[in-house]
């Protein structure tokens, strides 16, 4: 046939393509480059600190979307026989698999939760940022709260953005206090915002302070709990905020930017608040790792990290710690309700005598967080 077979040589020629199919294939050429070398980049934001090149906290932001569009390109690729670009491309997204497990964990099998919550010497943790008992609307939700966390039953509950004057006002409260006879933080300047309530005892407590600014030690409180003859440290930590108020939220999310005649002020200063509490951040995190790895007590590190699972503040709080989604979340969690719902801030992180069991993020909408949940086998030491 004309066009795919030449009497002359004897063999097939490769089909003329049209113009729009070339006009395609050179825009997503272009595209395809822009993206594997963004892709490439945010591979190394996990071990660039901020203060060095503040860009990366942005494309460990934005690194779910990238090394999704890297997939939908490769597919494209190979959809269209392109072997050398598509083989280009397999080779960038198969660098990235590593860090797939930080975002997504597929349900390979059956859970049966019923069964594993029910486990004996089990210990169950919850890490919940209350956003000072406000709900979208404003209203307080302080009440709500104790009663959701009683109904869950923790063993361990660590607050971030706490009030205890809101909290201590509920009815609810009593009840609470009785259940958690045990607390740490949650009164006076310097803790207030943090708050640890356990139903084992309480053996000591105190603040990562070294390092950080003058107002950091609000951001990391650690207590040593007595559970049967061990004692196990817990750090609960609210990382500096990003400063991303909820009118940028929208802003973003909304595509207002499109519209808006002052977007250029307003993007300008986004980017500058987030570059700066990102470096903020890191310095945080370098200051209460290295209080982390001074304890030879078993540990676990939770909270609001305020940063992706792709960044310098993650990779540092979670070096030598398992993460409790890692090792048996399942779907894609998202922990922050904005942004899309594409955001995993709040994190627990446990020391080699824990093995966690089972995780879960309840969906309930008392605050701008999501609370974390996850139940542990400790091994004992004695």
């Amino acid at each position: 046939m004309e066009g795919y077979f030449d009497t002359s040589y004897g063999r097939e020629r490769a089909p003329r393509r049209s113009l729009i199919g070339r006009l395609a294939d050179g825009v997503l050429t272009v595209l395809t480059a822009a993206v594997a070398a963004t892709l490439l980049l945010t591979y190394a934001a996990p071990y660039v600190n901020p203060a060095s090149v503040w860009l990366f906290p942005v494309l460990g932001l934005i690194a779910p979307a990238t090394y999704l569009a890297a997939v939908l390109l490769t597919l494209y690729w190979v959809v269209r026989w392109r072997p050398r670009r598509a083989l280009a491309m397999l080779l960038v997204t198969g660098c990235g698999l590593f860090g797939v497990s930080l975002f997504y964990k597929p349900e390979l099998r059956r859970r049966y939760a019923e069964t594993e919550t029910k486990e004996r010497g089990t210990l169950l943790f919850m890490t919940y940022n209350v956003r000072n008992f406000a709900d979208d609307a404003g209203r307080n939700v302080a009440g709500k709260v104790l009663r959701f966390v009683q109904e869950t039953a923790p063993d361990v509950v660590c607050f971030q953005e706490y009030s205890p004057s809101l909290a201590e006002k509920s009815a609810e409260y009593r009840a609470f206090a009785q259940t958690y006879p045990h607390r740490v933080g949650g009164r006076g300047a310097e803790f207030e915002p943090m708050v640890l309530f356990s139903k084992h005892p309480v053996a000591g407590w105190g603040a990562t302070r070294d390092g950080l600014p003058e107002d950091g030690i609000r951001e990391s409180l650690w207590a040593d709990i007595r559970i049967k003859d061990d004692t196990v440290r817990v750090f609960n930590n609210h990382l500096h905020s990003t400063a991303i108020k909820a009118e940028d939220n929208e802003f973003i999310t909304k595509h207002r930017y499109i519209s808006d005649s002052a977007r250029e002020d307003k993007i300008r200063s986004i980017v500058h608040r987030f570059r700066d509490n990102s470096i903020l951040r890191a310095e945080q995190a370098d200051s209460i790792a290295k209080a982390v790895a001074a304890t030879s007590l078993a540990r676990i590190v939770c909270g609001d990290f305020n940063d992706t699972p792709m960044s310098y503040v993650y990779r540092t709080m979670a070096r030598g710690l398992d993460d409790a989604f890692s090792s048996c979340g399942r779907g894609y969690s998202h922990t922050f309700r904005g942004f899309f719902n594409a955001l995993r801030i709040d994190y627990v992180l446990v020391s080699d005598e824990f093995e966690p069991l089972t995780y879960e993020v309840p969906d309930v909408e008392f605050s701008d967080h999501l609370p974390v949940v996850v139940r542990m086998r400790y091994r004992y030491r004695h």
